[in-house]
């Protein structure tokens, strides 16, 4: 299973809970790269965006056959084709964690242990979030989405526990 969707949507609480709740292991991939590579902005300093996908690709490489955990991606993870194409091939479910602009600035304004977020790095992050969003929505889009707005993290992963659950009977 993967969770995907825009940074503060909740992919990394989520997948804590669905993978203590479905006796797998969490991965997610920021803390992949982090615990290799260091934090991410000292990575988009040095190597930019572009370096900071190559080291997402290279994840996705590793995780392609991994079907026994739950992966919470960065929140432009899955938008590069070449690594949805490896963590989206089935049996894999992907579900995109979604909020609205506000909900998205609210979490991670209040998330005193969240990095600086690089791509946020604009006098106006309203705008940038807005932006991002927009150019995203495609890709976002391919996935089966999960509102987080006005939601517990175990309501959350309480929806998707059950959508799965719905699936598996049907097949």
């Amino acid at each position: 299973m993967v969770l995907t969707g825009f940074m503060g949507t909740g992919k990394t609480t989520v997948g804590r809970l669905l993978a203590a709740r479905l006796g797998r292991e969490l991965i997610d991939t920021d803390r992949e790269i982090e615990a290799v590579h260091g934090p991410i902005p000292e990575i988009f300093g040095t190597l930019g965006e572009p370096g900071f996908r190559r080291l997402e690709r290279k994840i996705a490489e590793q995780l392609a056959d991994r079907h026994d955990v739950v992966v919470a991606t960065g929140g432009g993870m899955m938008v590069d084709p070449d690594v949805a194409e490896l963590l989206a091939t089935p049996p894999a479910r992907v579900f995109c964690l979604t909020a609205s602009p506000d909900s998205i600035l609210d979490r991670v304004a209040g998330d005193p242990s969240a990095p600086e977020r690089p791509l946020l790095a604009d006098p106006d992050r309203r705008r940038r979030v807005e932006q991002l969003l927009a150019e995203r929505q495609g890709a976002y889009a391919r996935y089966e989405h999960v509102a987080t707005d006005g939601r517990s993290p175990e309501a959350v992963a309480d929806e998707i526990l059950r959508r799965l659950d719905r699936s598996s009977r049907t097949h």
